[in-house]
């Protein structure tokens, strides 16, 4: 298991990020913030988690919806998947959408997104003047059937 260095931006009693089970691909996050957060229907708002953190070399973090804030509330990560760069230092910050029909309330510690860090493949773009030919061509939305 590779290690995730953390630094908390601020003192802090929220829990760090955890697996809830074995076969978790992401760890959840939680909000660290001193007074609740209000987002009202069809608005966002930027929740800060109160971590820095230094990923493996070679990796980068994705900020992924909880799928239960967005099956009982309506509430998900708006930029999703948001991307945090290995060379990223500063807090991490998630940005919640309430697309449910009532105000939706973040409160102190609640998980509110989970994250996935994955490996990254850099790679060269190179001009060329002609690609090779495939089965689907240029077919694009919807074009391989239902």
């Amino acid at each position: 298991m590779l290690p995730l260095r953390l630094k908390r931006v601020r003192a802090s009693d929220v829990p760090l990020p955890a697996y809830q089970t074995t076969g978790s691909a992401g760890l959840d996050v939680c909000a660290d913030i001193a007074e609740p957060v209000v987002i009202p229907p069809g608005e966002r708002r930027l929740v800060p988690t109160g971590l820095a953190m230094a990923l493996p070399a070679g990796h980068e973090a994705q900020v992924r919806p909880r799928s239960g804030l967005a099956l009982k509330h309506g509430v998900t990560v708006l930029n999703s998947p948001g991307t945090i760069d290995e060379d990223y230092r500063g807090e991490v910050a998630v940005v919640l959408v309430n697309l449910g029909q009532a105000p939706f309330t973040v409160e102190r510690g609640m998980r509110i997104a989970q994250l996935v860090v994955a490996p990254v493949t850099h790679v060269e773009p190179v001009l060329v003047d002609k690609l090779d030919d495939t089965q689907r061509g240029s077919g694009g939305y919807g074009s391989t059937g239902h």
